[in-house]
């Protein structure tokens, strides 16, 4: 940031921390940030936390944030902000993009939930300020690079068309014992929400919806055998952008050998989606623990003939570990989807757009550069 702003976070979580933190020590110029919680006891204890990690001098104000209704203090911070930056669970967004544009805020989320998404993006038609809709790790920063790597093959090769684009990112432990192969990384309702609703793809050049943990296969990066399958909401608004230009597309997230394979042992298929999420949320973590030393993998691919009609293919492959960011070490799920929201909203409150804005209508050259996201993925 280059100027002066005031920023409310909403949410007092491990993303919301990390956000507040990322904006304190590399911003140009130290914003002014306002923390809001349902518990106000955890809100102050992330703004203690962000002051005392910090290399200069900053201040967060932690405030009330209810599940419901307003405060005459959020009534007050409302009037002085310039952007909420929503870290709160997915089901609070449109409340919150409805806030915003009440109070004439810029808004950024990150939520991967298609329903609230919709709900957003009809809200913020008519608005005079921007929301810049599903941008953190995945749904997010994948979704620019496999975004930009298709644009650039286009133009490299001379087409308009690509057989496959493919991406994919696994929030993972450094190691991974039976039963589960697995270690919470994340939130717990996040994965069981990921893995039992619809993921949308394209098939044959056409959007599509097919199962969640469907289309299981191997996959090879940097020589460390994964298993991938899909997953719904990482795939952002690609389907829509790319129907037509790209045969087969889709989001998959990556997990160690024999995780999934335990997870369909967990799952009642006679349940209704709401139900099935709930009990496998329960499941998961009576059995798998939850781990602080983490690593973000991710891979994303396009293969097509050129115009020459030669098969090419170009890959990107990276692996993110944890991040001394101020004083504190960030772990690598924070920072990765930390920092796609805080250049989100700098992109926001220095350009000054108008409605919701999709992660295909981003630069996603420009974007990947950025101060916040190139200092987390290189």
């Amino acid at each position: 940031m280059k100027k002066h702003f005031h920023i409310i976070i909403a949410g007092a979580g491990g993303i919301a921390e990390a956000a507040a933190l990322l904006l304190m020590e590399w911003s140009e110029v130290t914003p002014s940030i306002f923390i809001g919680n349902r518990s106000i006891p955890k809100a102050i204890k992330v703004a203690h936390w962000v002051e005392n990690g910090c290399t200069k001098p900053c201040t967060i104000k932690p405030f009330l944030l209810p599940e419901d209704g307003i405060t005459p203090k959020m009534i007050t911070i409302l009037k002085q902000a310039d952007i909420i930056l929503d870290c709160l669970p997915g089901s609070q967004a449109p409340r919150m993009a409805q806030l915003a544009k009440e109070y004439n805020l810029h808004y950024a989320n990150l939520t991967e939930y298609v329903d609230e998404t919709n709900k957003i993006i009809a809200l913020a038609k008519n608005s005079q300020t921007g929301f810049i809709l599903q941008t953190g790790l995945a749904p997010g920063y994948i979704d620019l690079l496999a975004n930009g790597l298709f644009q650039q093959f286009c133009i490299d090769y001379k087409v308009n068309s690509v057989h496959t684009l493919e991406f994919k990112v696994g929030a993972l432990t450094k190691n991974a014992v039976a039963p589960h192969y697995y270690g919470f990384t994340w939130s717990p309702v996040g994965v069981a929400t990921e893995y039992l609703k619809d993921t949308i793809v394209l098939r044959d050049y056409n959007k599509t919806t097919l199962p969640s943990l469907s289309e299981r296969a191997t996959i090879i990066i940097d020589g460390i055998t994964y298993e991938e399958d899909l997953t719904s909401g990482g795939a952002a608004d690609l389907p829509d952008a790319l129907t037509g230009k790209v045969g087969t597309l889709d989001y998959k997230t990556l997990r160690f050998p024999g995780h999934y394979a335990w997870i369909e042992k967990q799952i009642n298929t006679k349940d209704n989606t709401t139900t099935a999420i709930q009990k496998l949320q329960h499941k998961m973590e009576v059995a798998i623990p939850h781990v602080e030393d983490d690593q973000i993998v991710l891979y994303a691919a396009v293969e097509g003939k050129d115009i020459e009609g030669v098969l090419r293919r170009r890959e990107i492959a990276k692996t993110i570990l944890p991040l001394l960011v101020g004083k504190h070490y960030l772990r690598a799920i924070q920072t990765t989807t930390a920092a796609p929201l805080v250049q989100a909203a700098q992109l926001l409150l220095e350009t000054n757009p108008q409605g919701a804005i999709l992660q295909s209508q981003i630069d996603s050259n420009a974007f990947l550069k950025g101060n916040y996201v190139s200092r987390v993925y290189g």
